[in-house]
């Protein structure tokens, strides 16, 4: 890569300080020589009985990897023997020569040199092919406790490397070494913290709007006409719930409606359609910026299952390709289960409604003032809380299904397999977390009816209703809580939990005495041929791995799912949330150092795994850039009052016939939104004499409701058929104005930059010639 010229988009993130670097030198792996490191270390229990079946299928795995000249150097260590596994020199030979002659990989890394990490994945799909005599593979063995671990080696000098440049609190705010981490962990690694490194950049305008219109809504406090209205109103409201709920005054709610028009402003309209295109401009940048960096890493055309194949053929030259199936039979089955999972998690949403539901009723009972007067938030709170438990145990269950069913449809290859699961562990996931949001988002206070007409469960507990100000206060509540608690508590578990369990494995492991002084040296020393060290040090090291937690191939998966979901709510709700940009970036610069530490100090090393992109979650991402422009269209025009405060303005309100009074144009408009409830209607059964006193102690004989129904024959008012009109025709038009908008975006910012087009052109050219001129040679 000497004299290369460098891409501008890296020189942009590194500008930026979303990546640091070093110039050019670091990317392409230095050619290693290194005859002290082991492949891969298997470790066992020892078994005292040698008759043991577990004893003898240990034995007959060990052989046969010898049978493939693979060097296996046996250390025992109390009750635990370690196999250090190094391959043959041939094995690289052969890949490298695979590499050079396939059709889409050969064009992918320097194939001078075969660094360690790319030692380290190909002894780990040798392992993992290859089976004992009965057909047990590696990973039966391991469930089966043949094996107790298996692992691949952290290095000693890289790994205190990336502590001090990456894997530390202090380095918060710095960028991250990302070809390094690429070196060490792998390109599926690298471009995760790449992805959210650029995600967490880009977060910051967001960020800062989302504040502004925090503000904005801060600003009108002591002038907006709506919070003096609530607040100096001496309109009776009637009872929320049945028997011991009594008519309260609207001014009581003063704080709530303070609170309400935080999130419910002009401003959150023009905040979510920037939030929709900003979707669409960060995925857009990040493709170019991935295209830039797989082009520097010469992984471009690399393709998964060509790179399989090659694999394959390494471990066993007389294999079959694994065929391509589909069977309808088994697709119809998966889809049936998806749907009735799908149907589960929407059904616990339900449950949920009816917790909130019975929750309020109970809260009303009680000996409590404050909770009897403020039922209805208290049993969202709880709701909200509940609603996180459910989401905690529904993540086991979820990957359990997910799991099950990727089985049934019987996946060709690895990459398969984890494409599909990724598909439908989000798509559980997906539901679990955002069922409830949507319910309180477009269906509460919408479907509860009116005096005389409640809808209730089971014909006894009434659904909730939203509060005179508006029912995005509700969603607010529910998205804050179930978003700070999912963000702290899972951050704590994910830092404590590693941590804690490798200061048991070092309490149960004893220690072992310091590297000898012969084999020091020579480990800080440039190694030879045939060089080793000595069987105390090489157990030391292992030791210290295998003391460290372990991890597997959806390791990666899970800091993707967190991070998905994160962007999920970031984009989706955020006209009902405009601080979740700002506690996700806050989350995300923690996050970084967070997974960086867990990953170099306290997590056995992560097989490095090559790929070009981010795999199905770009797809992932994209369809909830869409889901965005939606769901922030039907919050406006649906759950907001925006719309209705806007046909009050220009149709119903003192500004009505186009004259400007000394007066608001929107004084007026709680009034103009409730309708009224008489106790000498024959209709009016739910309320009984007792309810009918205020805290004052005044009987009184009518009672006021959020809705706009005629105050005689309670039918819905031509008003309200007005509203529902325009709120349709907003929804519909934002959607379209934002949708044009993200197209126009996708199609200004090209998915890769030119030079890195150029770049790849001109390799290709100058390797057909030089094919050319050794053929002729």
């Amino acid at each position: 890569m000497t004299g290369h010229k460098r891409q501008p988009s890296i020189e942009l993130l590194e500008l930026m300080g979303v990546v640091r670097e070093n110039g050019n030198e670091q990317t392409s792996f230095p050619p290693l020589h290194t005859p002290l490191s082991y492949d891969y270390v298997l470790v066992a229990k020892t078994i005292e009985n040698q008759q043991r079946e577990a004893f003898k299928k240990q034995i007959e795995y060990i052989e046969e990897l010898k049978k493939k000249n693979i060097k296996v150097t046996k250390i025992i260590n109390d009750d635990l023997v370690f196999y250090g596994i190094q391959a043959p020199k041939e094995i690289f030979e052969k890949y490298r020569y695979l590499l050079k002659v396939s059709d889409a990989c050969n064009w992918s890394s320097d194939q001078n040199t075969v660094p360690l990490s790319t030692r380290i994945r190909i002894v780990h799909f040798i392992l993992t092919h290859t089976p004992i005599h009965s057909g047990e593979s590696l990973r039966d063995l391991m469930k089966m406790k043949v094996f107790e671990a298996r692992f691949c080696l952290h290095e000693k000098k890289k790994q205190k490397e990336l502590k001090e440049s990456w894997a530390r609190w202090t380095a918060c705010l710095q960028g991250q070494p990302i070809t390094a981490v690429r070196n060490y962990f792998g390109e599926k690694v690298a471009l995760y913290y790449l992805w959210l490194g650029w995600y967490t950049y880009l977060l910051i305008p967001p960020a800062l709007i989302g504040v502004i219109v925090f503000l904005y809504g801060l600003a009108f406090f002591n002038s907006s006409p709506l919070i003096k209205e609530v607040c100096d109103a001496d309109t009776v409201m009637c009872p929320l719930c049945d028997r011991r709920c009594k008519v309260w005054q609207l001014s009581d709610t003063c704080t709530y409606a303070k609170v309400s028009l935080l999130f419910d402003n002009n401003g959150t309209v023009l905040f979510a359609m920037f939030m929709a295109v900003w979707a669409t401009l960060f995925l857009e940048f990040w493709k170019r910026h991935r295209a830039s960096y797989v082009c520097e890493w010469k992984v471009s055309d690399w393709c998964e299952e060509e790179e399989e194949l090659i694999l394959e053929i390494v471990n066993n030259v007389n294999c079959q390709p694994k065929k391509y199936k589909h069977s309808y039979l088994r697709s119809t089955l998966v889809l049936i289960c998806v749907t009735a999972m799908i149907l589960v998690i929407i059904g616990l949403t339900h449950a949920l409604v009816v917790f909130r539901v019975i929750a309020a009723a109970l809260l009303a009972k009680g000996s409590w003032e404050f909770l009897t007067n403020h039922s209805n938030t208290g049993a969202m709170m709880l709701g909200a809380v509940l609603h996180y438990l459910i989401i905690t145990v529904m993540t086991r269950i979820n990957r359990i299904v997910a799991m099950k069913l990727c089985e049934i449809e019987e996946t060709r290859s690895f990459a398969a397999t984890e494409k599909s699961f990724t598909v439908k562990m989000f798509t559980f996931q997906f539901f679990t977390y955002f069922s409830s949001l949507f319910y309180v988002a477009f269906f509460l206070g919408r479907i509860n009816g009116h005096p005389g007409g409640y809808v209730r469960i089971a014909g006894k507990w009434r659904l909730e209703e939203c509060h005179p100000s508006g029912c995005l206060t509700d969603l607010f509540i529910q998205m804050a809580i179930i978003m700070v608690l999912k963000q702290t508590i899972s951050n704590i578990f994910e830092f404590t939990g590693p941590w804690f369990h490798r200061w048991l494995r070092r309490r149960r492991t004893q220690k072992l005495q310091r590297k000898c002084a012969h084999c020091y040296l020579k480990d800080e020393q440039e190694a030879k041929d045939g060089d080793e060290l000595c069987d105390n040090c090489k157990l030391r090291n292992w030791l210290s791995n295998y003391r460290l937690n372990n991890v597997d191939s959806f390791s990666l998966f899970n800091e993707f799912l967190e991070m998905v979901i994160q962007f999920s709510f970031t984009t989706i709700f955020v006209a009902a949330f405009p601080l979740a940009p700002l506690l996700a970036l806050i989350n995300n610069v923690i996050e970084i150092r967070l997974d960086a530490i867990k990953m170099v100090t306290l997590e056995r090393r992560l097989v490095p795994k090559k790929t070009n992109d981010i795999g199905v979650w770009i797809n992932v991402l994209e369809a909830i850039g869409v889901l965005a422009v939606i769901a922030n269209g039907l919050v406006i025009g649906v759950s907001s009052d925006f719309i209705p405060r806007l046909v009050y303005r220009y149709l119903y309100g003192p500004c009505a016939n186009g004259t400007v009074p000394d007066i608001d144009c929107m004084t007026g408009y709680i009034n103009n939104s409730l309708s009224i409830a008489r106790m000498g209607d024959h209709n009016i059964l739910e309320f009984s004499p007792n309810q009918m006193v205020t805290a004052g102690g005044l009987n009184v004989s009518h009672c006021s409701y959020k809705d706009h129904r005629s105050n005689e024959d309670y039918s819905l008012t031509p008003q309200f058929w007005l509203i529902s009109a325009v709120r349709f025709a907003f929804v519909i038009l934002f959607e379209h104005i934002v949708v044009i908008f993200k197209f126009v975006a996708a199609w200004f910012v090209p998915s890769a930059p030119m030079q890195v087009k150029n770049d790849r052109l001109f390799d290709k050219l100058n390797r057909l010639k030089e094919e050319l001129s050794s053929s002729e040679a």
